[in-house]
């Protein structure tokens, strides 16, 4: 950030009064500009012994699978965008059950919400924003070909939670380590 959107004058990084990080401040009307994660929400959503993925047609990870999911906007709950992104995703219809999986990615600011969600009916298409949709059972799973390690994550714990039919929140926080492999540490909440 090199101005502000307050009055576009120049601004500095520099710890505010009473914070203990840096932020943007305006030289010139003192704005303090926070920067904040972004949230992203999803579903996983389930037809019977199948989940509905999705082959991206945008970067990033173009022609890989995924679940429904993007980013929340704003005046929306992450339940309603959870809904929004899998019927924009996958022109599917979900009833959320719960929340599944929550992710905090530090190494790129981003907070993942997975919702568990069930499909009444197995009615869904392409779009806009995906190649291909379709259902797959656990021995279909493309797993060399998912786009992201939290929906790795996501489908891994579904399917080892199905066996015991209890499907207890998740949270998760990724990082980089300096040798640029991604580190995981898990919570799980009853």
């Amino acid at each position: 950030m090199k101005y502000c959107s307050n009055c576009g004058a120049a601004v500095e990084q520099k710890i505010p009064a009473g914070d203990n990080r840096h932020r943007y401040v305006c030289n010139a009307c003192h704005t303090i500009h926070y920067e904040n994660p972004c949230i992203i929400a999803g579903c996983l959503p389930v037809y019977q012994d199948q989940v509905l993925l999705c082959k991206r047609a945008i970067e990033p990870r173009y022609g890989l699978w995924t679940l429904p999911a993007g980013f929340m906007e704003n005046g929306e709950s992450t339940e309603q965008a959870a809904l929004r992104e899998t019927l924009e995703e996958a022109n599917a219809q979900v009833i959320i059950r719960s929340l599944y999986t929550m992710t905090s990615i530090l190494h790129v600011d981003q907070v993942q919400m997975i919702y568990l969600a069930d499909m009444p009916e197995p009615s869904f298409s392409i779009s806009d924003e995906s190649l291909e949709v379709e259902l797959f059972r656990e021995d279909q799973i493309p797993w060399d070909a998912l786009a992201f390690p939290t929906i790795t994550n996501a489908l891994k714990f579904y399917f080892s939670d199905r066996k015991t039919g209890h499907f207890p929140l998740r949270h998760l926080a990724m990082s980089r380590s300096d040798e640029g492999e991604l580190c995981c540490e898990l919570g799980t909440h009853q």
